[in-house]
């Protein structure tokens, strides 16, 4: 069977086409600047040359019949013709409180995410125009979704609920969701089979770190708390998201600044962050390098970002009573051996002894980074999204198919 995943944006679509045998990716690629005169296509086959290509698509009906299109190129496709997709999988940021579990499409399915349009305005509509799109140009074909909530609906309510008037939660499901769910899932699960043991019987913290990022406690093989919240504005400091911060900010700064809803929301979600510490990036390869050249800003928003990292860590260990595995994966978490130092050394309380040898390499395999006595593991995992994504759309199809 072979799987095409994809993830649409507002303005861009990324895809990967599986073949679920052996689980190999045969081609991946995006598609950017949707809506407008000079859309780039740009298609990776495996085993020949990347092709790109530049045109108008205004759409995202348009954008996949370019995806079909380039898979079943006979100069540079994957596949001969499109009978051979069996199945497309969609990742889907917002589940509420409905999806706990990935999904084959119906029109109830699709009749929910559209109700979940006002919990995430940015992605939701989003993904529907990628559902949508694929059910023109493959009409046969059976879809599922895979939701970046649906891991943390294992939540506790003590771990969900806001202690605002219940009235919030029910009226407009104003709780604590979380995000980068499929990560979690896949990092936690990939740890514990390198460590050879269950994962129900680990104390996991999995570090999603990328331009976003979260933490998950994970007990009992579950996710028993999370760092972002009802958006991912909530939690540690990012890219250019602030994070967490005392919620009376926004009115203050609202009247001082006359700054509109608009206006404070975007300042918290695009221009705070390390961007606005550092003064120079959103990057933390850029923050870094400069923080080593002496710029004291970059160090200073370096320390900060590590500081409230080791804070979630703290308090999950204490949530769960302790703690057996620390994993790091995401853009950052699997390349800066700087941050995960600075990381690790400052929570050595734990049990962590870090290998710093072990902590320098650089590879693109799961590996330990902690000596062999260190009672608390850290583990540096590569996330892999796509593949859970396929691998759920897979398990879905030939469930429906047995059935």
């Amino acid at each position: 069977m072979k799987v095409l995943v994809i993830n649409a944006g507002s303005s861009s679509l990324k895809y990967q086409l599986y073949d679920m045998r052996d689980e190999s990716v045969l081609a991946s690629g995006r598609v950017e600047r949707i809506g407008m005169d000079s859309s780039i296509v740009t298609h990776e086959p495996v085993d020949k040359p990347e092709v790109r290509h530049v045109s108008e698509i205004l759409d995202h009906v348009t954008a996949v019949k370019r995806v079909v299109d380039m898979l079943t190129h006979p100069e540079f496709g994957a596949i001969s013709h499109l009978n051979e997709i069996d199945a497309v999988g969609h990742r889907v940021v917002h589940g509420g409180e409905v999806f706990s579990n990935s999904v084959l499409v119906t029109q109830d399915v699709k009749l929910e995410i559209r109700r979940l349009f006002d919990l995430a305005p940015l992605h939701n509509p989003a993904h529907m125009m990628g559902i949508t799109a694929v059910e023109t140009n493959l009409p046969n074909v059976p879809q599922a979704v895979v939701f970046d909530t649906a891991f943390h609906q294992t939540m506790p309510n003590t771990s969900y609920l806001y202690p605002i008037p219940t009235v919030l939660y029910r009226r407009h499901k104003i709780r604590r969701y979380g995000f980068h769910g499929t990560s979690h899932s896949y990092v936690s699960a990939q740890a514990a089979d390198y460590l050879k043991k269950p994962l129900e019987s680990l104390k996991m913290i999995t570090c999603h770190i990328g331009n976003g990022a979260s933490l998950a406690a994970i007990l009992d093989g579950k996710s028993f708390d999370t760092s972002m919240g009802m958006t991912p504005l909530e939690g540690l400091m990012m890219g250019t998201r602030s994070g967490d911060i005392d919620p009376a900010i926004v009115p203050f700064v609202m009247n001082k600044e006359e700054l509109t809803l608009n206006e404070v929301n975007s300042m918290l979600n695009k221009h705070s962050g390390m961007l606005a510490i550092s003064g120079i990036s959103s990057d933390m390869r850029e923050v870094t390098e400069a923080m080593l050249d002496g710029d004291k800003n970059a160090k200073l928003a370096f320390d900060m970002y590590a500081y409230r990292v080791k804070k979630y860590i703290g308090a999950y260990a204490a949530a769960m009573n302790g703690v057996d595995t620390i994993v790091f994966t995401a853009g950052v978490g699997e390349n800066s051996a700087a941050l995960r130092k600075a990381i690790c050394e400052g929570i050595s309380f734990l049990g962590i002894e870090l290998d710093e040898e072990r902590n320098a390499e650089r590879r693109k395999d799961a590996r330990e980074i902690t000596k062999d006595s260190s009672r608390v593991k850290v583990l540096v995992v590569p996330t892999n999204e796509e593949l859970l994504i396929a691998r759920d759309t897979y398990n879905l199809v030939c469930q429906a198919n047995l059935s």
